[in-house]
């Protein structure tokens, strides 16, 4: 039996040492911040979490323990590609995890452990901008000094992004994520306005060309031309429309192009004869067509507004000239950036005797609101759900993970709990495990190993 008379351990002696370690942490250490790990769905048979968020982080300071550097593996090649596997080890003060941050999370949904920090949680180092994960926590060192713990040790990991919601509200612990994980882009139309145009019209010019013959063997566009007209500046110009999947005798392979008509861009004036129309390049014969020239036709189209917000062709539509004559008809183009650049002509019209009048159609003009981030989404003809990873509300440019199927082109994609609303603007198509890592080198390598290994024969590796 211990002495009576000597003490082991009092209260006062104990707040003594606790109150010294304290002062200490808070002299040598650094601060950081304790992130709790929220388990949101988990299965129930073998409680494999299947969704977790980190939505709270609380500022406490730590001793780093690990004062000469990250332990660990350090940065290794892997066949992964590059890896950084960073260990560190961080001291906080018993005391004031459980009078601090264990009443602001007791109480709290999806917490599974309060009264001590807990493997799975994380811990933000400001000096390195990383994340860490708690692995173990040490809550026996040093060992009982005067009867009692004081301190518990974290031993860390660096942190491996599996798509969990990071949404503490601290900037600089959000971005650690922002670029990280499967995500796709998407560009979005806005509160668009509507575009305009004027014409002009001409004597002699174009109306349109007839294509005779579709050529055979064409991989691309080939360059139309025109004979010059006998009025300076007057040579009509167009561009080739191209159809493929026809076969027949002269041509067998259906992934080979023919041409299917031509867009004027300019209708010319001035021809008093037809002019002669010739088909040169895209590595295809054979194409040929008659040019029809009329009066009264549409000439040069001006755009006096480009427009916004267009996330496909609109409609364009020429004013009728007098009875008895034929109306123009023509098409859009539009940009990337949801503009009109450009108006095309199919047929330029006759017997106009006033400049006609172009009406093109609106384009998606209710776009509004900010995304939230970590909100989930929903497109408007798909049904796909996905949650926003990032919203620039700037360039109308949209991050999104954890997607259940494949938004469609012109999905309005609305937000739940901010109730944005903008549509998607066509665009090609993304990679379907679009994910970004700073470290691994996946993609490349596989680029790389597929130009060394034809997989396609039955064993790459040798004999059958």
């Amino acid at each position: 039996m211990l002495n009576p008379f000597f003490l082991q351990g009092s209260k006062s002696e104990q707040n003594l040492l606790q109150d010294l370690i304290n002062e200490h942490l808070r002299m040598y250490g650094v601060d950081v911040y304790y992130i709790p790990r929220m388990y949101v769905t988990e299965k129930t048979v073998i409680r494999e979490v299947i969704e977790s968020e980190f939505v709270d982080a609380y500022p406490i300071e730590a001793y780093v323990q690990t004062y000469e550097g990250y332990e660990g593996a350090g940065v290794l090649m892997s066949k992964f590609g590059v890896e950084a596997r960073d260990d560190l080890n961080l001291i906080i003060s018993k005391e004031r995890y459980e009078s601090y941050i264990k009443p602001l999370i007791e109480n709290k949904e999806n917490i599974k452990l309060s009264n001590r920090p807990k493997e799975g949680d994380l811990v933000y180092f400001p000096l390195g901008d990383r994340l860490f994960e708690i692995k173990f926590v040490e809550h026996e060192k040093p060992f009982y000094q005067l009867q009692k713990n004081y301190v518990y040790e974290l031993r860390c990991e660096l942190f491996r992004y599996g798509n969990e919601i990071l949404d503490t509200g601290v900037d600089e612990i959000d971005d650690n994520v922002v670029n990280e994980g499967y995500t796709r882009t998407y560009v979005m139309s806005g509160a668009g306005s509507t575009a305009t145009a004027i014409a002009n019209i001409v004597n002699g010019g174009v109306r349109k060309v007839i294509i005779t013959n579709r050529g055979t063997g064409y991989t691309s566009a080939p360059i139309v031309n025109f004979s010059k007209s006998p009025s300076f500046g007057g040579t009509a110009a167009g561009i080739a429309t191209m159809i493929s999947g026809i076969t027949d005798f002269c041509e067998t392979d259906s992934s080979l192009l023919r041409v299917q008509g031509v867009e004027l861009t300019k209708t010319g004036y001035g021809y008093s004869t037809a002019p002669l129309v010739s088909f040169t390049g895209g590595e295809g014969s054979g194409a040929s067509g008659i040019a029809e020239i009329a009066d009264g036709i549409v000439g040069i189209i001006t755009i006096t507004n480009a427009g916004s917000g267009y996330v496909v062709d609109p409609i364009v539509t020429f004013s009728a000239p007098p009875a008895g004559f034929g109306t123009a008809v023509g098409r859009a183009v539009v940009s990337t950036a949801g503009t009109i650049t450009e108006l095309l002509i199919t047929d330029a019209g006759i017997g106009y005797t006033v400049a006609p009048t172009i009406t093109i159609s609106n384009p998606y003009m209710t776009g509004s609101g900010n995304y939230k981030l970590n909100e989930i989404i929903t497109g408007s003809v798909s049904g796909t759900t996905a949650k926003v990873k990032s919203w620039d509300s700037l360039t109308n440019t949209l991050k999104v993970y954890q997607l259940t199927g494949e938004f469609l082109n012109n999905d309005v994609i609305v937000g739940s709990a901010s109730s944005a609303s903008y549509m998607i603007r066509p665009q090609t198509k993304y990679d379907l495990l679009d994910f970004s890592d700073p470290f691994a080198d996946n993609k490349n390598i596989e680029i790389e190993g597929d130009a060394i290994i034809d997989f396609s024969e039955r064993n790459p590796f040798g004999n059958p």
